[in-house]
């Protein structure tokens, strides 16, 4: 027998995690660090730099790995001086004291639901704009002492790390979180073992464990599918935010939904308001009408009264193509059980996802939140506006403008999102309930007050460290991507604090323009080489990973930072996250924004530079067509010149190197002998006094409240006292005019046509009655008269409603008049309509019958 020379099976590793043991007197420390409360108090990362910077910063902020790692005789130190043990006490006082205030008894409880949550850069569960939105919500009802819990997910991939290869092709890396490292902590059972959610989809169960976040005061729970208990298909469910294919995101969007409703009754957790961040979660009303139905023997129409009372959608996208639609087919593998669930045919759930009943449409997740929920919102004033148009056609008895559909315009957590630099600043100068107040612009004013010098020294502070975060944080990855050593000493040299920095970071999708700069390469070459004002220009941001026109655009921009006359002076950061937006937002100068209108839905990048005295120069788009003051920043019209987008781009890159040429720079470089300009400085002043109060989540929450929490609280609890009996009486009499509606006659109609037919003459007055015969429905009917013109200076359409007024009922017939004035010249269409009337409905389109008549 020939014996073979080396012989070794594979290695068999078994994980063993050592962490220092943390000493009695620190043990506050590992409490602080696992709630996210310090993510927005500076005195608590202040106190884990202080500990051990090298570390604080070798683990990107984390204070639940830096502890884990932090040397025994560290800690041992610690325990024996007593400048940080007071430290400790001061910051632990604090929180403490935060910690123990009751929940506040006037405003309604909240169960919110997104896809993702931005809270911090460590834990890896957003992708951009919408999860920080999240983030900062939550936070923000944390501040407020709101009731609320949030649902999501625990993402095992997050969203990718971004590299650039050489020529800037952007390289997605999905890097696995480990999550022991991270300040969550996983739900047990009575019984002390890990909670397990089991979720029933389609002949098949998917198991997630449970995590918790501490928000402060909010509790964040996040459902994780990576175990064993499921098949490697159910396993990557949670694996990566938005990835995968339509089928996959179907999953996650059953598992948020469903899920996220089973997990609160598994936790005993019931909420007055229901609140979907996005389609998304649309299904969670799903199975909130099973409950209703298994659970308390409703009807599907008695349960669906009393769902949508209590629920909220709240719409980030302002194009019909950004929403989310399954086929058919698709949607039957996964939902096909639930018909059966509800009482209903499979057609009738279909249709509740279809802005055409009875069509072949697909499913529509935002059509379905539409037709669930009471209320819905979009994100800005415009892109309330916008998405009335949008949504139209899913109630075609009305106009657009008539919608129900409002709008609270986001704002941005300023706690987490000033630098510390400017809340010390603030802190001096402004109001002691200064964080309780935000939205008072009396507070603001006062920066009105404080020294311009003092100022300057803020901005110059926050520049530097800009710079100083560039220089160390790219090096290594410049060096080992740019392939030219010498190339990129010379760029890292070149960056300028003491120049004009222009900074550009958000989700690149083509609608946001990020080429616009470059239109004109050689008028763009000689405004940042100006050696007298120089100007440095810094990108960042990702593309999709399915998005080759986004990566594309990467590519251009990196490729023209590589070209001589524009080396140093246009920079682009790879990897945008959390950590580099706070740098970014508040170490440039003027906080650039070009969106292709009227896409931009809100936008909130320019909100965060707003807290750091960052002047915007924007697009009138989304938050900026309110926000925008004269002599606080910049503006690009929100009208359009051109139906041709790439005229309408030479126009608008034009408009933006005028700008910077006469008014932008000059302000800028107009300096006093302390090396700052005067002039400058008012424009800050003048954007933190009036524009920054009303566009942080405080005001934002206040919004939902008023706007939406409050009256879907009383509503909802007025439809379930007894019973549900008002839920049950307004099911019964939509079903009786349903039944009945086409029944509905038109008996007679007197009108002057001989007055219409010869034209009218302003002043005029048209008389109209009208006698109808309602047959069998019970309850009132309204008739109006519809106006309807081209409005030509500004191509809108106009609307005007004038009811009828009935003057007599005689059985089921129904006698109404109306007197109306010519009151102005031009063409007009007039019609009239009969829609059902009852005071307890919140609005029209919540039962969008309507019977156009002719007239």
């Amino acid at each position: 027998m020939k014996i073979k020379a080396n012989y070794a099976n594979e290695p068999i590793w078994r994980e063993s995690i050592v962490h220092s043991k943390m000493p009695k007197d620190l043990k506050t420390l590992d409490e602080i660090s696992h709630n996210l409360w310090w993510v927005w108090n500076y005195e608590a990362t202040e106190l884990f730099s202080k500990i051990d910077k090298a570390l604080w910063a070798a683990t990107e902020g984390n204070p639940v790995l830096q502890l884990q790692r932090l040397p025994y005789s560290r800690l041992e130190a610690i325990t024996k001086d007593e400048s940080m043990l007071k430290m400790i006490q001061i910051v632990y006082a604090k929180y403490h004291a935060y910690m123990q205030e009751p929940k506040r008894t006037d405003v309604p409880s909240i169960a919110y639901f997104s896809m993702e949550y931005g809270l911090s850069n460590i834990l890896k569960i957003y992708s951009g704009g919408l999860g920080v939105l999240a983030g900062d919500y939550i936070k923000e009802a944390s501040d407020m002492n709101v009731d609320l819990t949030a649902i999501g997910f625990l993402y095992r991939y997050g969203y990718f790390t971004q590299s650039l290869s050489m020529d800037g092709q952007q390289i997605a890396n999905y890097e696995p979180q480990r999550f022991d490292h991270l300040p969550i902590e996983q739900v047990l059972d009575a019984d002390g073992k890990p909670m397990i959610l089991e979720v029933p989809y389609n002949n098949f169960v998917v198991y997630a464990n449970v995590w918790l976040v501490n928000v402060g005061r909010v509790k964040l729970y996040l459902m994780d599918t990576d175990l064993d208990l499921n098949s490697e298909w159910d396993r990557s469910i949670t694996h990566q935010l938005y990835g995968g294919n339509n089928e996959n995101r179907l999953k996650q969007e059953y598992l948020l939904g469903i899920g996220g409703i089973l997990l609160l009754e598994k936790l005993g957790i019931k909420k007055q308001v229901y609140h979907c961040n996005e389609g998304h979660a649309a299904l969670i009303n799903a199975q909130r009408l099973v409950n209703l139905i298994q659970k308390d023997n409703l009807k599907f129409s008695e349960a669906l009264e009393v769902v949508k009372s209590s629920a909220l959608y709240t719409c980030h996208t302002p194009v019909p193509a950004g929403h989310d639609y399954f086929e058919e087919p698709l949607f039957n593998k996964y939902m096909s059980q639930f018909p059966d669930k509800l009482g209903i045919s499979w057609q009738d759930f279909m249709d509740m996802g279809r802005a055409t009943p009875g069509s072949t449409e697909k499913f529509s997740m935002s059509v379905f939140a539409l037709h669930t929920c009471q209320e819905a919102n979009g994100v800005s004033y415009l892109h309330g506006e916008v998405s009335k148009k949008m949504f139209a056609p899913v109630w075609k008895g009305y106009f657009a403008p008539e919608l129900h559909v409002g709008y609270v315009t986001n704002g941005v957590h300023m706690p987490t999102w000033a630098a510390s630099e400017w809340r010390k600043c603030y802190e001096k100068h402004f109001d002691a309930n200064f964080y309780n107040d935000q939205s008072n612009e009396d507070i603001w004013k006062k920066i009105f007050l404080v020294d311009d010098e003092e100022i300057w020294n803020v901005k110059l502070t926050m520049k530097n460290r800009l710079v100083k975060h560039i220089r160390e944080s790219f090096k290594d990855n410049w060096l080992k991507n740019q392939g030219d050593p010498s190339k990129v000493i010379s760029i890292l040299e070149k960056i300028n604090p003491n120049a004009l920095l222009i900074g550009f970071g958000r989700r690149f999708a083509t609608y946001k323009r990020a080429h616009l700069l470059f239109t004109d390469l050689d008028r763009l070459a000689k405004i940042v080489n100006n050696p007298q004002f120089p100007v440095q220009i810094i990108y960042t941001g990702k593309a999709h990973p399915a998005d080759g026109g986004g990566q594309g655009l990467i590519k251009h921009i990196v490729e023209i930072s590589h070209r001589p006359e524009f080396l140093g002076k246009i920079i682009f950061l790879e990897n945008y996250d959390m950590r580099l937006a706070k740098r970014l937002i508040s170490g440039v100068d003027v906080w650039l924004n070009t969106p292709t209108r009227p896409l931009e839905a809100s936008g909130t990048s320019g909100e965060k530079a707003e807290m750091n005295g960052v002047l915007n120069f924007s697009v009138l788009d989304g938050w900026w067509y309110e926000g925008y003051q004269e002599g606080a920043g910049w503006a690009l019209t929100e009208k359009r010149t051109y139906d041709n987008q790439q005229f309408q781009d030479e126009l608008d890159a034009a408009t933006i190197y005028s700008l910077l040429e006469n008014e932008i720079i000059p302000l800028y470089f107009a300096k006093n002998s302390k090396g700052y300009s005067p002039e400058w400085i008012q424009y800050v002043k003048n954007s933190i006094a009036h524009i920054a109060p009303n566009y942080t989540t405080k005001r934002m929450f206040d919004d939902y409240i008023n706007r939406f929490y409050a009256k879907l609280a009383n509503r909802s609890k007025i439809l379930q006292q007894n019973h549900f009996a008002k839920a049950k009486e307004l099911a019964a009499w939509k079903e009786n005019v349903a039944v009945n509606w086409d029944s509905i006659e038109v008996i007679s109609v007197d009108i002057d046509h001989n007055l219409l037919n010869k034209g009218i003459e302003v002043g005029a007055i048209i008389k109209a009655s009208l006698v109808l015969d309602k047959h069998e429905i019970t309850g009132d009917l309204g008739v109006e008269v519809v106006r309807f013109h081209t409005d030509i200076s500004s191509q809108t359409d106009v609307i005007k409603i004038y009811g009828m007024t009935k003057v007599k009922s005689e059985g089921s017939k129904e006698f109404y008049t109306i007197e109306l004035k010519a009151a102005e010249a031009g063409s007009f269409k007039y019609g009239a309509r009969i829609y059902p009337e009852n005071k307890d409905l919140p609005h029209r389109m919540d039962f969008a019958y309507v019977k156009w008549i002719n007239i």
